[in-house]
């Protein structure tokens, strides 16, 4: 059976998950290291992990399977959940798969690499727009279609 793993600690389509998998009546574990306010939503469970580097990561990668669908933005955990099965989509709507992951480690280690050479280069990229999230929801809507038919 489908379920949703949301990577929450930064995630800013979480109202829009739950509205999906509602629909479709689907199980969502919003993991993170807490601060969140917990859904009245019986599908969705707040996983609260402790503090540490990668704990959320790590949680949501030992249960990620094949037909799971995995929102998060951290390319090392979504190359563990694509290699087991799981479909992954950023917050964008982009999908990560086993076409595109190797090149999304590589940019990502680039990246990593630049900024660490350069102070003066930091940041993130362009800013979570109207567009973003419509491109998530369609994402997710296709990808829940798709894992529901396996």
């Amino acid at each position: 059976m489908t379920e949703i793993y949301v990577d929450a600690d930064a995630c800013p389509v979480k109202a829009e998950v739950e509205r999906v998998a509602t629909r479709h009546k689907i199980k969502v574990y919003v993991v993170s290291n807490g601060g969140l306010r917990p859904s009245q939503n019986p599908l969705i469970e707040n996983v609260i992990v402790p503090e540490g580097p990668d704990v959320a990561d790590m949680w949501i990668a030992d249960r990620a399977k094949t037909g799971d669908v995995v929102i998060t933005g951290d390319i090392p955990l979504a190359a563990k959940c694509v290699e087991a099965g799981a479909k992954v989509l950023k917050h964008n709507g982009e999908t990560l798969n086993e076409r595109n992951i190797g090149q999304a480690l590589a940019v990502r280690d680039l990246m990593s690499d630049l900024r660490s050479a350069d102070p003066f280069r930091q940041g993130g990229g362009k800013a979570f727009s109207k567009a973003d999230r419509s491109r998530f929801l369609d994402a997710l809507e296709r990808d829940l279609r798709a894992a529901k038919s396996l």
